[in-house]
């Protein structure tokens, strides 16, 4: 049985009839390259990947197939990912006339989090806190595998994002809350409500 098999029964299955994608993406240029980080869409996207909870399936999608990736998202009851309205979704505007962010049913789970914390926190701070999880690279590795010609590397690690991400929010599904260490070492706690979806 997969973990996408309904009769491996579980949490997972409670997915299984609604289609909750996971998203994220990498980018060909950092902002220092475009002239800013308010010129989001001229980064480019070198891979982006989804996780499609209705297939149980890991997507891979390079830059000449974006126009597919954002009618997929269309087709998604949800999209989660985390800090996409405010990063990923602008980076595709520079592919699409759609207003992304207003078209497009979204949780992005960094202004949740922001929202009860008063600050903004890395994925990786709640992956490590919550889960004893890490993220294996960061974006700036992303860029510099893109100038290198690895995308090999670029998928590994965008296809761990994504996962990250998913494991994230079904924890806080779950248990309705997700942990962060603060400056001063100390576990802090933080509340949620996702179960609507």
């Amino acid at each position: 049985m997969g973990e996408g098999d309904p009769a491996a029964g579980g949490f997972y299955y409670k997915f299984v009839t609604k289609d909750i994608v996971y998203f994220d993406l990498e980018t060909q240029r950092t902002a220092g390259d475009v002239g800013g980080w308010n010129r989001k869409q001229l980064m480019k996207v070198s891979l982006a990947v989804i996780f499609s909870t209705k297939d149980g399936n890991y997507t891979i999608y390079p830059e000449k197939q974006v126009g597919e990736l954002v009618t997929r998202l269309q087709r998604a009851d949800m999209v989660v990912g985390y800090n996409i309205l405010h990063f990923d979704y602008e980076v595709l505007m520079g592919y699409t006339v759609l207003d992304l962010p207003h078209y497009l049913p979204t949780l992005d789970l960094m202004v949740d989090v922001e929202r009860a914390v008063g600050h903004r926190l890395a994925l990786n701070a709640l992956a490590q806190a919550t889960l004893g999880i890490g993220k294996i690279a960061d974006g700036l590795d992303a860029i510099r595998w893109w100038r290198e010609g690895k995308l090999l590397q670029i998928a590994e690690y965008c296809c761990f994002d994504v996962k990250v991400t998913r494991l994230v929010h079904e924890y806080a599904l779950q248990h309705g809350e997700l942990f962060y260490t603060d400056r001063f070492f100390r576990k802090r706690k933080i509340s949620v409500n996702w179960r609507c979806l």
